[in-house]
């Protein structure tokens, strides 16, 4: 890993350091999916390619550079034609410099000018774990957090809870309605790159794992934030980082790394489940996780019993990009069974990605190579992890 460049869900926090680094629960794990309700969006054609168009860009996800934004920006108006959500970062990978945080005032002006664009109900995302990955940190006026590794040491309740409502304050005060938390990974390698260096688990214990993530969610969703459990199917003996090269752990992957997410499935805890770009030959010999049918499709939604939305990592990594390029990558996705696709804009900067992005969708199910249905069950699974108003 180039310590000049960092991914995107491990970018430290403070002010001058380099950088370092989506369904309300069910009652029951397979309750029956809403109807899809797509976002409005001004676009070109007839009727039926319109929709499609429309209900495509609500799947969508996009980072974009800028504390503050004008009508004639192209974030806003992807917004306008049904871009789905956006996604903050405090700082820009390749530039280094602030991105979309410098203060709490800015942020919440920003925000709300993002909302007032959209003709629906934006999802505004972000990675808040707490310690070093903190979007919304002191650098840019926002108060200190703990790490998950230190919460999870301490593995008291109302310790975790306290810490969550601090989180979440943070959250609800800029108006960020999706965080990419909790972190579910178990600490199988405490020297990972990815996980265990940055203390971004609770334990290697599955029972300190669970118990301090449903404090977690619990509090997130008493202020009507939806998370997402990341990283499936369990990269905590990752040594790499995806976001830079194919991370392989099919040798040191564990099945029991898979007991978080069983039992925050089972117990009506998930929102969403972010899918990892690790490569696990325990699970699937030929494919990444985010583009596996065996490991999405199979085991995700078949032996979990998971039937809410799957977020994808960020499209863009290297790991999925250097073999399959975006295109292919975006069509593996979904056919896996992906459903809200997140494009950070950090590993490369593409202003034309909600655009690029649309159009290769839309040939692909013009093509037959994706059908409509599936397009709509993602639309009906995203909506779920939209606010309320």
């Amino acid at each position: 890993m180039n310590g000049s460049r960092l991914p995107r869900r491990l970018l430290l926090t403070g002010a001058g350091s380099a950088a370092v680094a989506a369904l309300t629960a069910c009652q029951t794990a397979r309750s029956s999916l809403p109807t899809p309700q797509p976002t409005r969006a001004a676009t070109s054609g007839t009727p039926d390619q319109a929709a499609l168009r429309r209900k495509i860009a609500s799947l969508l996800v996009v980072g974009f550079r800028g504390d503050r934004v004008k009508s004639s920006d192209w974030i806003v108006r992807a917004i306008r034609d049904g871009l789905g959500g956006v996604i903050l970062f405090d700082r820009d990978l390749e530039t280094g410099a602030a991105r979309n945080v410098r203060s709490p005032q800015q942020v919440t002006t920003l925000v709300r000018e993002l909302k007032k664009a959209a003709p629906g109900r934006l999802i505004v995302s972000i990675d808040q774990e707490g310690g070093r990955t903190a979007r919304l940190n002191p650098s840019n006026g926002f108060p200190a957090t703990r790490s998950e590794a230190e919460i999870g040491a301490e593995n008291s309740p109302a310790a975790t809870r306290e810490w969550a409502r601090g989180l979440v304050e943070s959250l609800t005060r800029v108006g960020v309605n999706l965080n990419y938390a909790p972190v579910v990974d178990l600490n199988i390698d405490s020297a990972s790159r990815a996980i265990g260096a940055l203390d971004r688990s609770f334990s290697a214990d599955p029972d300190v794992v669970v118990s301090n993530a449903t404090e977690e969610i619990h509090a997130h969703r008493a202020a009507g934030v939806k998370t997402s459990l990341k990283h499936f199917p369990g990269i905590g003996s990752a040594a790499g980082n995806t976001d830079f090269e194919v991370v392989d752990v099919s040798a040191t992957w564990r099945p029991i790394e898979l007991e978080p997410y069983r039992r925050l499935i089972r117990a009506g805890l998930a929102d969403s489940v972010l899918a990892a770009h690790v490569l696990n030959k325990q699970l699937d010999p030929n494919r990444p996780a985010s583009l596996s049918p065996k490991v999405i499709t199979d085991l995700l939604r078949g032996e979990l019993g998971w039937q809410g939305p799957v977020v994808s990592d960020d499209m863009q990594a290297v790991a999925i990009t250097r073999q399959y390029g975006s295109a292919e990558a975006v069509h593996l996705a979904l056919q896996a069974g992906v459903d809200l696709l997140v494009f950070a804009n950090q590993q490369v900067y593409e202003p034309d990605i909600f655009e690029k992005t649309l159009n290769v969708v839309v040939g692909l199910v013009r093509s037959g190579k994706l059908s409509q249905a599936r397009i709509d069950q993602s639309v009906a699974r995203v909506d779920t992890l939209r606010p309320k108003r």
